[in-house]
C-alpha cells in the first residue's frame, strides 16, 4: 500500500504536459479520487487528502501541496469524497478553481468559505460548461436512491466529464437502479469509466457504512455500457470496506472477453487515454 512520498516535480511535469485532441491522463489518488488532465484543464475529483488513523493509504499529495487545479469535483458529502478540511485549503491554494458538487450541499460548501461565485451546484440531468469542459450529472443510488421531496435534489451524483475530445464517466458511490443504464447510454460514447467495486452488506450497513455496486454488478455495467476503458475504484482505503480489483478484472475478462479493456490503477501512476 502507498505510504506517501510522491515526486511532486514528476507529477507536475506530467500534469503540465501537452495533450493533443482526444488525449487525457489520469492519476489515481486512492479510493475514488483522481487527478484528471483534459487538454489545458486540471481536474481533481473525490480526493480524500486528510490524514486519519483508519486509512490504509496515506494521502498521495498533501492537501497544501496540491496547486494549479482548475476544477474540484465532489460526488457526495462523505469525507472520502468531499473532504471539507481539504476544500477549505484548496479554495486558497487554487484561487481560480471552481467547485462542482450536488446542489443539496450548497450550505455546507459555503460554510467551508467557498464563495457562491466559485460554486457549480449540480442536479440530476443538468449539464454545465465550466471553462473548457462540460459536466453532466446523473443521480446516484448510494445504497438508496435518495431524493429531497421539496427540492428534488439527490444528495449523491455521478458525473460525465467531457473535454479535449475525451469523455470520462465517474460513478462516484452508487448501486445500479432502474433507468440508470439508459441515462448513461444517452451520453455515449464513453472513453473511460471509473466504477466503485466495494459492494455492500448488512454488516457494513448496520454500522452506517453505506454501500455500492458489487464487483460483479460493476462488471455487468461495464459490459453493457461498453466504455473504451474501465478502471475499478473504491477498494484500497479502508480495511473493512474493500474488495479485490483482480476479481473484478478476472470476472470482466471471463464474462465479456476483450470488449472492455481494464486497468487496475496504481497510486500516482499515470493512466493514458488516446496516447
Amino acid at each position: 500500500m502507498w505510504n506517501g512520498g510522491i515526486d511532486m516535480d514528476r507529477l507536475a511535469a506530467y500534469s503540465h504536459a501537452s495533450l493533443a485532441h482526444g488525449q487525457a491522463k489520469l492519476w489515481w489518488l486512492g479510493q475514488m479520487g483522481f487527478l484528471i488532465k483534459l487538454g489545458g484543464t486540471t481536474i481533481v475529483i473525490d480526493y480524500y487528502a486528510t490524514p486519519a488513523e483508519d486509512r490504509q493509504v496515506a494521502p498521495i499529495i498533501p492537501a497544501a501541496e496540491l496547486k494549479g487545479v482548475d476544477l474540484f469535483i465532489g460526488t457526495h458529502d462523505h469525507l472520502d469524497h468531499i473532504d471539507h478540511e481539504s476544500w477549505r485549503i484548496w479554495k486558497d491554494t487554487c484561487p481560480d478553481a471552481m467547485f462542482v458538487f450536488p446542489a443539496s450541499h450548497i450550505g455546507v460548501v459555503h460554510s467551508d468559505g467557498i464563495d457562491f461565485m466559485r460554486m457549480v451546484p449540480m442536479a440530476d440531468g443538468l449539464t454545465r460548461q465550466v471553462g473548457e469542459v462540460t459536466v453532466t450529472a446523473i443521480a446516484a443510488a448510494h445504497e438508496f436512491l435518495d431524493r429531497n421531496p421539496v427540492t428534488g435534489y439527490h444528495p449523491a451524483l455521478q458525473y460525465i466529464i467531457r473535454g479535449n475530445g475525451v469523455t470520462i464517466y465517474h460513478a462516484g458511490d452508487t448501486c445500479r437502479y432502474e433507468g440508470m443504464l439508459g441515462k448513461l447510454e444517452a451520453l455515449k460514447p464513453i472513453d473511460c469509466a471509473i466504477l466503485p467495486i466495494n459492494g455492500r452488506d448488512a454488516k457494513r450497513l448496520r454500522r452506517n457504512c453505506i454501500g455500492n455496486m458489487t464487483y460483479q454488478e460493476s462488471v455487468d455495467l461495464a459490459g453493457e455500457l461498453g466504455p473504451r476503458l474501465v478502471i475499478p475504484g473504491h477498494w484500497d482505503m479502508f480495511r473493512d470496506n474493500s474488495e479485490d480489483p483482480h476479481a473484478f478484472k478476472d470476472y470482466l475478462e471471463v464474462k465479456y472477453g476483450d470488449r472492455v479493456p481494464c486497468v487496475i490503477p496504481v497510486h500516482a501512476q499515470p493512466i493514458c487515454i488516446g496516447l
